[in-house]
């Protein structure tokens, strides 16, 4: 589609020779933005009302020129000009609007606000009192110094006068242009110059020295002022050219203005445009404006220039501004590709911590909304909808990994409806204190007294698994008037007859479990773990893995489930990496081609780091801190509240995490899926050795067949895909189950 006819066209629609007009079908593709200042001047339109002195002939020819152009923006005025950045100089500034004004008592010395502001003011002036209290000796010796090379450099700046150092540079001349008459004139000059300077001098040094005999016979406290207040004047002019006399006791933050001139010469120097080529200039969407505590402006880059460009283009781009590259954020115009907002930080908004986590005010909370992480380049609060979805942090160590994840595991935990299940692979006590709450937990691989901590973790993976299945299988036999979609929802979530609780499974190093050293265990872990991050999401199960290896964990089959499981996390949270190849691999693969690098945040941000695939944007967060000591009253009040709710379970509430005696009617019973009123012996020996293979790995049919007869279960004829196979009745296991408790009552 072009803005001018078509050139290979020679024979125009001609409504006069029977030819269909084509222009007359062209719609207009798009509507001018009416937040949007036009970036050119367009042509005036023909006005077809006001041509009537021209003959036929001519209009229909004009009218043919333009019958294949499509406007995209309307026409602006004729007197239309582009929009200017900055204030002009000469322009009177409007006045503000009365919201707008500044009140005329400063909000500080409100009545409310004025003690904080007198012990603020206070407060400083005693620091700064105190800062050079405590360096006067040193102060009183570099003055003296100073003061003395002072007194030189003015003696010398006197002799440089007298001697009309000046008029060198005019004989020099004189000498080269071989001028003996000018020469001679302007030593003749000099002569004089020099003597009447020479004067001047000799009575100066009598005035000073009958000066100092006058200072001399005065008293110690007159001499002590004059003092005062002639050592400072020439310690000041003996001092090193752009050095203060005495150093600033509160560092004042570096602040860079931002004007057009500055954006431009940024932009053209990172390569997204260039000033004197046609159709290469970056221009302005809207004129600059504060947001935060920095200044934003909607950038238009040249036509064929994209966002991508703008992202990679962001280190040149914070080079050109002469400010950090964390004071520089990028981000999409969702009505433009080739325009963007390009917000600039006063100062490193990096540099400043989050705070501590809103958490500490230990309220229950809700799964079902978002959970606060912390606040982004801007300050704006960033937050998490943990459903539905499987969450990958990644780090190098001791960058705030663990803090990271514990600080979304705490927001869990008290919403008292969600089963928690913690697991550590390096067993530091940074997940211990979830002991108070977990449904099943384990930390290292020592043995503890609650258990092998390796088999802990599988036997949870087996629950785990089953019962995600057993969840998919009750959603879709529920009524559309309890579940329309099919999915599950909070009020299923949270009715103890459904048995289906919102679930979050922390594995923290989780790398360390595909190498346990066991390559038939590594299988069987890895498989599971693969299908929980892949399936358990949509059943409200949310998997929350850390680690600091996201590459290169196990061989064969194990470094290949290892791969798919951390890709098929949906949402990543990378803090400083090593490298851009690691930071790509926690992120997702092309992120450092969209821009997107954790291995670029310098090492003294601790808890920042990059939030890929919870929206359309990737933050870089600050993310709030939880120590040791908040995680434990946070965990405590977790307890109080699922005690109070009737939701404190599994090893929280001292049951066992491993059965040290198998009970075969119950784990028989337990395999029977929603709906399912009989299974084949076969099907139900499967199925055990599946779901609790430290009791029934070798099991067969023949022998679940014996065990359960035994237990007057009756062998029956089950149908099973077309075919009469042998096998016991759901209704009868728990026959023989009830049977059982009333004879032992």
């Amino acid at each position: 589609m072009t803005d001018r006819p078509h050139e290979h066209d020679t024979t125009p629609a001609d409504p006069e020779r029977g030819q269909p007009d084509q222009g007359a079908d062209i719609v207009d593709l798009a509507a001018a933005r009416a937040d949007r200042l036009p970036h050119g001047t367009l042509p005036p339109a023909v006005d077809n009302d006001q041509d009537t002195d021209r003959p036929a002939s001519a209009r229909r020819s004009a009218a043919r020129d333009t019958s294949y152009e499509i406007e995209l923006d309307d026409v602006p005025p004729a007197d239309a000009a582009p929009v200017p950045v900055d204030l002009p100089d000469t322009a009177a500034p409007a006045a503000p609007p009365a919201e707008s004004r500044r009140p005329i008592i400063p909000t500080g010395l409100h009545r409310a606000n004025l003690p904080a502001t007198v012990r603020t003011t206070l407060g400083r002036w005693a620091h700064i009192a105190a800062f050079h209290a405590v360096r006067a000796p040193w102060y009183l010796l570099q003055v003296a110094w100073w003061a003395l090379v002072g007194l030189f450099r003015l003696a010398g700046r006197q002799l440089r006068w007298w001697w009309v150092n000046e008029q060198y540079a005019l004989l020099q001349q004189a000498a080269t242009d071989n001028d003996p008459a000018m020469w001679l004139k302007l030593h003749r000059e000099g002569k004089a110059t020099r003597r009447w300077r020479g004067v001047v001098l000799f009575l100066q040094a009598i005035a000073l020295a009958i000066a100092l005999a006058l200072v001399v016979r005065l008293d110690t406290l007159w001499q002590a002022g004059i003092a005062a207040v002639l050592v400072p004047f020439l310690a000041r002019y003996g001092r090193p050219a752009g050095r203060p006399l005495l150093p600033g006791a509160v560092v004042t933050r570096r602040y860079r203005k931002l004007n057009s001139d500055i954006v431009l010469r940024a932009y053209y120097a990172a390569g997204l445009g260039h000033p004197d080529r046609p159709n290469q200039q970056v221009e302005f969407g809207t004129p600059m404006a504060r947001e935060g505590n920095g200044s934003k402006v909607l950038v238009n880059l040249p036509y064929g220039k994209t966002f991508a460009d703008a992202v990679n283009a962001r280190e040149k781009i914070a080079s050109g501004l002469d400010v950090a590259l964390a004071q520089v954020s990028v981000s999409r115009d969702p009505e433009s590709h080739r325009s963007h907002w390009l917000w600039v930080a006063d100062s490193d908004p990096l540099a400043t911590p989050a705070g501590r986590t809103p958490l500490l005010a230990c309220k229950e909370t809700d799964i079902w909304q978002p959970a606060p992480l912390g606040v982004d380049e801007r300050g704006r609060a960033v937050t998490l909808l943990m459903l539905w979805v499987s969450i990958l942090v990644g780090a190098q160590p001791r960058q705030g990994k663990s803090f990271t994840a514990r600080l979304l595991a705490l927001y869990a935990a008290l919403d008292p409806h969600v089963r928690l299940d913690v697991f550590d692979g390096k067993g530091s006590p940074d997940w211990r204190k979830f002991a108070l709450v977990a449904h099943s937990y384990s930390f290292g691989f020592t043995p503890s007294r609650d258990g092998d901590p390796l088999e802990i973790f599988v036997q949870m993976l087996r629950d785990l698994k089953a019962d995600v299945q057993d969840r998919y299988q009750k959603l879709s036999e529920l009524p559309v008037d309890v579940c329309p979609e099919g999915k599950l929802t909070r009020e299923i979530a949270r009715d103890p007859k459904y048995g289906m609780p919102v679930r979050l499974v922390v594995i923290d190093e989780c790398q360390e479990y595909f190498d346990t050293g066991d390559k038939e265990l590594n299988k069987e872990i890895a498989g599971l773990l693969v299908f929980l991050v892949k399936v358990a999401p949509a059943a409200g199960v949310i998997v929350l893995d850390a680690t600091q290896k996201p590459g290169g964990v196990g061989t064969g089959d194990t470094a290949t489930a290892f791969t798919s499981f951390r890709d098929n996390h949906q949402v990543r949270i990378a803090l400083r990496t090593g490298s851009w190849q690691v930071s790509d691999l926690v992120l997702g693969s092309g992120s450092y081609s969209e821009g997107f690098d954790s291995s670029t945040l310098l090492p003294s941000y601790k808890g920042v780091g990059l939030l890929r695939g919870a929206g359309d944007d990737t933050p870089t967060v600050r993310f709030h801190l939880a120590d040791a000591e908040d995680a434990e009253k946070i965990l405590l009040t977790a307890r109080k509240l699922r005690e109070r709710a009737g939701t404190l379970s599994g090893m929280a509430a001292g049951q066992a995490a491993v059965r040290e005696v198998r009970d075969v009617l119950a784990d028989a019973l337990s395999v029977f899926q929603s709906g399912e009123t009989g299974l084949p012996w076969a099907f139900i020996a499967t199925r055990l050795a599946e779901r609790i293979p430290e009791h029934y790995a070798d099991l067969t049919a023949e022998a679940i067949s014996a065990q359960l007869r035994a237990l007057g279960v009756p062998s029956v004829d089950i149908k099973r895909d077309g075919k009469a196979l042998k096998g016991a009745k759901k209704a009868a296991v728990s026959t023989a189950i009830t049977r059982r408790e009333t004879t032992t009552g």
